[in-house]
């Protein structure tokens, strides 16, 4: 998950933010300095345009709305008591690695940015850190979305199996192996040689291009996790569908027209004088089981869409790029990169934004501070 660079372009000056421009060479200080001609004069630092300021404020409050906004999850699971059990335990681990992405893999993503020439001047060993952070926490963040998934599915289709103690051990086992394939997928290069992280005469730090290790982490990392989810969503849809259609109408013949109305939230018999006089049994509202389960569906029909749509460009240029030997322009690449990061910030939004215990507890929370 390779740090890739903006370039931007202002009046009579071109500010490549990581790329390498022919017509530029980096100064001892590692700043760019530039005539109308397009001579580099070292030591001389160019005027960074309105747009590029604003890219990079936009970035930091992403790094800062990331991070704040996963942390307040995070005490609010801890200090509430009843959120001590499944499925907040796989919300906290979803935040525990969009904190650590916002955290440790962010900052320095932006770093290595806005350096000149996109050199990495932190030194090897601090490299191989956080390529394999970045590694790590995006594969995490992932596979937490997968679990999250799973539990729904597993509760909305089999919710007398599915009990408290089952549902208990199977998160618990989901989490112990997300952050296990992670750490695998992350460690793989330092672990076995699979190809080399930083590159010291071009001073660039980056995911290991070895493409045997291309097609194993972002089949890992990715493809892998997008199947499951892809596959549950799918499931939940035709067995959603399956039950509330089911439960909507039951019709028995009978000869008269009379309509008997059951306290809320239970059945209601509807009597209808037709060509042939039927009854029909309808549910006069959803029972909470029923809305619970709906807007469990809707809350993982979101992450999902959410989370293919910020990773799926990335992941599908680091696999294809390492196979056919070619590469994206800079700015695309950095495009797709922080369109990935930004699924970090995402996640707690939709996940506390369909249960209305989130927005209670945040409340008390910031009561009780006051």
């Amino acid at each position: 998950m390779e740090a890739a660079n903006l370039t931007v372009a202002a009046t009579g000056v071109s500010l490549p933010l990581g790329s390498e421009a022919s017509s530029f060479s980096p100064s001892p200080g590692g700043v760019i300095g530039s005539t109308p001609g397009g001579a580099a004069l070292p030591g001389r630092e160019p005027p960074f345009s309105v747009f590029t300021v604003l890219v990079v404020t936009l970035l930091v409050l992403l790094i800062a709305a990331t991070f704040l906004w996963n942390l307040l999850v995070l005490v609010t699971i801890l200090r509430v008591r009843a959120f001590h059990r499944v499925p907040h335990n796989l919300v906290a681990s979803t935040a525990v690695s969009d904190v650590l992405v916002a955290a440790l893999v962010m900052p320095l993503s932006l770093v290595s940015e806005l350096s000149a020439g996109r050199r990495w001047l932190l030194g090897r060993s601090l490299c191989h850190v956080w390529i394999s952070f970045d590694v790590l926490c995006c594969t995490a963040s992932i596979w937490n979305v997968a679990a999250i998934a799973l539990d729904r599915y597993w509760t909305i289709t089999r919710h007398l199996q599915y009990t408290l103690r089952t549902r208990r051990r199977a998160s618990a086992l989901m989490i112990a192996l997300t952050w296990a394939l992670s750490a695998l997928i992350a460690l793989a290069p330092l672990l076995f040689g699979w190809g080399e992280a930083y590159d010291p005469r071009r001073q660039r730090c980056q995911v290991s291009q070895e493409p045997s290790y291309a097609v194993f982490s972002t089949c890992g990392a990715f493809y892998l996790p997008l199947g499951v989810v892809l596959f549950v969503y799918w499931k939940i849809y035709k067995a959603a569908k399956f039950r509330f259609g089911r439960r909507r109408r039951a019709v028995l013949p009978l000869p008269a027209k009379v309509q008997v109305k059951e306290a809320p939230h239970e059945a209601e018999m509807v009597f209808t004088a037709r060509r042939r006089p039927v009854v029909a049994f309808q549910m006069s509202g959803d029972s909470w089981r029923e809305q619970k389960e709906k807007r469990a569906a809707v809350m993982v029909g979101i992450l999902i869409g959410v989370f293919v749509l910020c990773w799926i460009p990335f992941f599908l240029a680091e696999l294809i790029s390492p196979l056919c030997a070619c590469s994206l322009p800079p700015i695309w690449k950095s495009i797709f990169l922080w369109l990935g990061y930004s699924n970090s910030f995402f996640n707690p939004l939709i996940y506390t934004a369909f249960n209305k215990n989130y927005n209670n507890a945040f409340k008390s929370l910031f009561s009780r501070q006051r």
